[in-house]
């Protein structure tokens, strides 16, 4: 076995199984966190301060993902404008929280793989130079926009 070969194999650690667990114990995790930040979504308001953020709480400035939980609430409770306010990337993470699990449940049931082999394609995807660093722009300019809004 080569030296390629080793590193391949030790790039593809990350089972089918050990993949859909972890993304099913994030997504209730999640939900968990939503559920516990705001006592239930619709005694929610999506303006109130959390500072449970570690970066916030020792440099005052607030990380990349800052406003994530309340952008999430706000779509859960309809205002689009607001979790676009809040923080783009609360889009994503519910789109994520929402159709993961399905999509695993339907894998399982199903005995396919379909999830993970569309989980290997934007592996691979996230693997071009362009793609880096455009994402690391999109991350890098939703942070100065949260530092701006003083989250």
């Amino acid at each position: 076995m080569s030296l390629r070969d080793l590193e391949n194999n030790n790039l593809r650690i990350l089972t089918k199984n050990k993949l859909y667990s972890l993304l099913i114990l994030a997504c209730m995790a999640g939900f968990i966190w939503l559920f516990m930040s705001g006592q239930g979504v619709e005694k929610a308001s999506p303006e109130h301060k959390y500072e449970l953020c570690l970066i916030k709480r020792i440099t005052d400035i607030p990380c990349p993902s800052c406003g994530a939980t309340r952008s999430v609430r706000a779509l859960l409770l309809g205002d689009f404008k607001a979790a676009i306010y809040w923080n783009p990337f609360g889009i994503i993470i519910l789109l994520v929280m929402i159709i993961v699990p399905f999509w695993i449940s339907f894998d399982c049931l199903t005995k396919k793989s379909t999830f993970f082999q569309s989980y290997q394609k934007m592996e691979g995807l996230f693997q071009k130079k362009w793609i880096i660093i455009l994402t690391i722009l999109l991350v890098l300019s939703n942070w100065i926009w949260n530092i701006q809004k003083g989250l």
